[in-house]
């Protein structure tokens, strides 16, 4: 039998999701129970990519605790489902024998999933006695599926057969909080809470939290502000002072224990007033003024605290902050949010407002004996005071660092201006690295290494390895045209890498292009690549071909003479630096050194024969 290409895809998928479901079924544990006429049950995981042979009525899911000792248990879901099987009457009254009818194979299918999981489906298959069936053609299969850590609580599962999706159901997993609070739970290690309470030391001036009986397991804990506030880890027993606040509370686990308890001490009792002031402390209120879009003026304010507070907040001038006004806000109107910090934040605006006087607001809290205010925009004359004196101490530091790291070139510097003149030391120059045409893998990573090397060394450094994009927008010869003009013409030099292979393309280059009348066929365009750009360039324009220096690697110079008289015509003249022996020499070459007189009116710029 020759299998079609579609065919053996299928039969390869096949292979491949019965794998998968076999793995997956190693991982959890499902107990299947037949009723009404329905015998030798199985169930395995499958996809649902064929039919049923059976149709389902009804789904009925839920969660039920499997515990099967005193120490941990876990969530398990239960599957009721309702068939109606149909029977094929014809057969049944056929010419063959009653028996051979009595019982027949068939299969279900249902599929459970998460709003963050995919789904799991289980293929149901059973035995069908015809005779043990109700009249109606029904029965009953029930699943109880139990993966190796229990499903998670508080989780929303979805369960469903996938030949029919309208029969969905969902079910809510308990929390475990409830779980725990039903009194057979109290015995259980996963239900087991420590037992918090806290001390508060003024000499320490810290607030001490105290775990009953838990001395030999690690008690873990977060802090949260409000009951339902964000719980940020804390890895501490102690709590300053200044941190304490009404509406704190913690939240406290065994690592053995899945079970956690909320502590808030001050729920039942009075806040004590000594903390007080440190509560008002951790209170923090912000205004701004900024222009609206029909060009009028709002000003906006921000009030953060540990707390959720109560109170009002009203706009008043300066000079008068009066409470009696129309412009008041409540606090405990619109959202309150949690900061990164923990902290609540409660945003708000006056919009319309005369932007021409200095705008404040005055805060009240409930509890508060005092008004925060008026707090108002930022004092400009003070704000341009501040700018002032961080400029200075900005100037001061800036100085002390050039003076530090160049201290050489200032001495320089003294040293000239005494004997009547004026001199700028060496400084390094731009450079321009090329590749030969046969870049290898050695070569590219030494090319690469150089570049790397020069820009430690203080150059301005341009690797045509690194520039492939720029070069295919520009093309070849434009791109290192630009690279040598837009630069000032004594800061930049050009380092091209040779190679046998290189030297050898040089060489019949050269050739052809002094006799371009008979190989004008033959002769490779400027604008092919970069290196026969770089020739081009040396051949053209003498003044751009001096500023090119060339470059051999140690490891292929056996590989080529080693003598200036063996270049091509076209690099005699130009220095040659064999790496890395002769790196020192190279880096000398490529320093700058421009020197200015004042005495002899003269300026002479170029390139240094020595450090």
């Amino acid at each position: 039998m020759i299998l079609s290409g579609r065919s053996i895809w299928w039969v390869l998928l096949t292979l491949c999701l019965s794998s998968w479901s076999l793995e997956i079924s190693q991982h959890d544990n499902t107990e299947v129970n037949c009723l009404q006429g329905l015998s030798e049950c199985t169930v395995q995981d499958v996809i649902p990519i064929t039919s049923d042979t059976v149709d389902v009525r009804k789904i009925n899911a839920d969660f039920r605790l499997n515990c099967k000792d005193r120490k941990m248990c876990t969530l398990c879901l239960v599957i009721d489902i309702e068939l109606y099987i149909p029977l094929d009457e014809e057969e049944s009254h056929s010419g063959a024998d009653e028996e051979d009818f009595t019982e027949e194979i068939r299969n279900v299918k249902v599929c459970y999933k998460t709003a963050v999981t995919v789904q799991t489906c289980k293929k149901v298959e059973f035995t069908v006695n015809r005779t043990a069936l109700n009249h109606q053609n029904q029965a009953k299969v029930s699943l109880m599926i139990t993966p190796p850590d229990g499903f998670p609580y508080s989780c929303r599962m979805y369960v469903y057969p996938p030949k029919n999706i309208s029969l969905k159901q969902e079910v809510d997993a308990p929390s475990l909080e409830d779980v725990c609070s039903r009194e057979l739970m109290h015995g259980h290690a996963m239900c087991q809470v420590p037992a918090v309470r806290s001390v508060i030391n003024q000499t320490s001036r810290e607030m001490e939290l105290l775990f009953g009986g838990r001395n030999k397991n690690p008690v873990s804990l977060c802090i949260q502000y409000e009951k339902n506030g964000t719980c940020q880890s804390w890895n501490r027993m102690t709590i300053p002072l200044d941190s304490v606040a009404p509406c704190m509370c913690f939240q406290a686990w065994d690592d053995q224990s899945h079970s956690r308890i909320q502590y808030c001490p001050f729920q039942k009792t009075e806040f004590p007033r000594d903390l007080q002031q440190n509560m008002w402390k951790n209170v923090s209120v912000h205004v701004s003024l900024s222009k609206m879009n029909d060009k009028s003026t709002m000003l906006s304010w921000n009030v953060s605290a540990p707390c959720r507070l109560e109170g009002e907040v009203w706009l008043c001038y300066k000079t008068n902050c009066k409470r009696e006004n129309d412009f008041r806000q409540q606090l405990t109107r619109g959202v309150w949010r949690q900061n990164s910090k923990g902290f609540w934040e409660k945003k708000g605006e006056f919009q319309n407002i005369d932007g021409q006087f200095s705008q404040c607001i005055m805060v009240k809290v409930k509890g508060m004996e005092h008004e925060f205010g008026p707090i108002c925009t930022d004092d400009t004359g003070r704000w341009r005071w501040s700018l002032l004196v961080v400029g200075v101490i900005l100037l001061i530091c800036l100085t002390s660092l050039v003076f530090y790291f160049h201290h050489d070139c200032v001495k320089k510097w003294a040293w000239s201006w005494h004997l009547g003149g004026f001199v700028k030391v060496g400084r390094k120059g731009h450079v321009v690295l090329l590749s030969p045409p046969d870049v290898d893998d050695s070569v590219s990573e030494s090319v690469c290494k150089l570049g790397f090397f020069l820009h430690r060394k203080g150059f301005s450094v341009t690797v045509d390895q690194w520039c492939r994009k720029e070069q295919c927008a520009l093309g070849p010869l434009p791109w290192l045209h630009s690279k040598l003009l837009k630069l000032n013409s004594t800061d930049v030099r050009v380092l091209l890498v040779l190679t046998p292979k290189a030297l050898d393309k040089t060489a019949n280059w050269t050739h052809m292009h002094r006799n371009e009348g008979e190989d004008s066929q033959l002769l490779k365009s400027p604008y092919s690549d970069l290196f026969t750009a770089s020739l081009f360039l040396m051949e053209t324009n003498k003044q751009l071909g001096k500023r090119f220096v060339l470059v051999r690697f140690d490891s292929q110079t056996k590989q080529c003479h080693s003598s200036n008289n063996s270049l091509p015509p076209l690099f005699h003249g130009l220095p040659l630096f064999h790496l890395p022996s002769q790196t020192q020499s190279l880096l000398t070459e490529l320093t700058v050194i421009k020197t200015e007189r004042i005495t002899g009116g003269q300026d002479w710029t170029g390139w240094t024969g020595g450090t």
